[in-house]
């Protein structure tokens, strides 16, 4: 048992590491724009909060459409390759049939990235359109407005990039990611001080300038993790920007898993975007302290993302393999990992919460802090089940069950969660703490659905194999 434990921890970890360490960096783009915007002002972090709260609703949900690509892709290389890794591989007929499939897949992964891209942006130009009506503060409506049209532009090359990763990902060769997501940071932070503070004889943009930026980095990304595929030997074959030669079933097979995950995000973004708006409701000081603590989840929420994406893949090649108690060996594998590293961050949380507040929130704002603090003890507890949750989403993608995860999200963050989060903000007057103790109760209800309709779904694939073994 532990020399299995140990190789299956080595398996994930030599996906999973490169995995955390790129969501971490990428996740730094979004922390750089809000210490900028701690830097503007209250206001202009409230407005830009918002703006970035929205964004990263759309692009959630188009990621999700592209997700299975990485699940498709490394289904059909698992099934490519020898059982014994040392025998003859020159006969090459099973090898070109996968490439080719990998091929299609790819092609449809970026036809489907651009016809979300597209649609997101206008979009994010129509929310931006209706966010008077949603009773957010006049001051904040306005700047909030201009940073979403300052976003829009980048939501296209962000699904690029993000359909290569997942093609990338799925032929487990993720490590370039890293190099290009470290580079990003560095110039996302050189461009938002040109914008910002108009340097370099450029006007003077201020928030506006931090989206601005924000979409060049995207562009920029997409373009380096091309051509960086482009000259890896192995990936360059099977990498072709062809797209009116998408296969138009293969397309449909990305959708039919897609749209399940890309709700299944979304179910996640807008029960956090919903709690947002609800905290802009008691003002601008609990509005900024929401976005300051929403900002620390996101980044450790880094953490359970690339465990869940390692997960997924490795539980799509068991499956492929038919290799059931690899499967369930990997779910435990990624949950003790992330428990870990959760019990870590929480005693930091509990401990030093001014520490870790003060590169988010004005140190001026003495409400604002206050409630940050009082936040972070609620998130010390919440972010378990948060990292939880996700791993259960990217189980059940590895078994290419996407509904249920849907489904499960609906109870757990809108049926559960939002009510009590309504119910302890507003009837029991425990204004934002309320809110985030019902974000505490909606996500350990779908963690554990989760978990459990993962067991469930693997004992119905052992039953069902069982015959053909047998």
């Amino acid at each position: 048992m532990p020399t299995t434990l140990l190789r299956d921890s080595r398996a994930l970890g030599a996906l999973a590491v490169p995995l955390v360490l790129t969501q971490l960096a990428q996740v730094a783009l979004t922390t750089t724009d809000t210490v900028m915007m701690g830097l503007l002002g209250t206001t202009e972090l409230a407005a830009g909060g918002l703006a970035i709260v929205v964004f990263n609703q759309i692009r959630t949900m188009g990621v999700g459409l592209v997700t299975s690509v990485g699940n498709r892709v490394a289904a059909a290389a698992a099934l490519a390759e020898p059982a014994d890794p040392h025998a003859d591989q020159s006969g090459g007929d099973t090898g070109e049939a996968a490439h080719d499939e990998v091929r299609g897949i790819v092609r449809a992964g970026l036809a489907v990235a651009t016809l979300a891209g597209v649609g997101g942006a206008l979009l994010m130009v129509l929310v931006g359109q209706l966010l008077p009506l949603l009773g957010q503060d006049s001051a904040v409506v306005d700047l909030t407005r201009t940073m979403l049209y300052a976003l829009a532009p980048g939501l296209l090359p962000c699904l690029w990039f993000q359909a290569i990763r997942q093609f990338t990902v799925g032929m487990r060769r993720p490590q370039a990611l890293l190099r290009i997501t470290l580079a990003s940071i560095a110039v996302n932070a050189g461009l938002n001080w040109i914008l910002v503070h108009g340097t370099f004889a450029l006007p003077r943009l201020g928030l506006t300038g931090i989206g601005i930026a924000t979409s060049t980095v995207h562009l920029l990304s997409c373009l380096a993790l091309y051509l960086t595929a482009k000259r890896d030997g192995t990936l360059a074959p099977l990498l072709r920007l062809d797209l009116t030669r998408a296969d138009p079933a293969t397309v449909r097979r990305l959708l039919g898993l897609g749209v399940p995950i890309a709700a299944t995000y979304g179910s996640e973004a807008g029960f956090f975007s919903v709690t947002a708006l609800m905290a802009g409701s008691f003002g601008p000081d609990a509005l900024a302290a929401h976005t300051a603590v929403n900002q620390l989840v996101y980044i450790v929420f880094q953490v359970a993302v690339g465990l869940s994406h390692a997960a997924s893949i490795h539980v799509s090649r068991e499956r492929a393999l038919g290799h059931h108690d690899g499967a369930r060996r990997i779910r435990n594998t990624t949950l003790a990992c992330a428990a870990a590293v959760m019990t870590v961050v929480g005693c930091v949380y509990l401990t030093l919460p001014r520490l870790v507040l003060a590169p988010f929130l004005d140190t001026g704002s003495d409400r604002a802090l206050t409630i940050a603090t009082h936040l972070l003890t609620v998130t010390a507890f919440l972010q378990f089940f948060d990292c939880a949750q996700n791993i259960g989403i990217g189980l059940l993608r590895g078994l290419d069950d996407t509904r249920s995860g849907f489904r499960i999200t609906l109870i757990g963050y809108w049926a559960v969660g939002l009510p009590v989060s309504w119910l302890l903000a507003h009837v029991l007057r425990l204004d934002t703490v309320g809110i985030w103790l019902g974000l505490l109760t909606g996500l350990a209800a779908t963690a554990l659905l989760l978990l459990r309709r993962f067991d469930a779904a693997l004992a119905g694939l052992r039953r069902q194999d069982s015959p053909a073994t047998a």
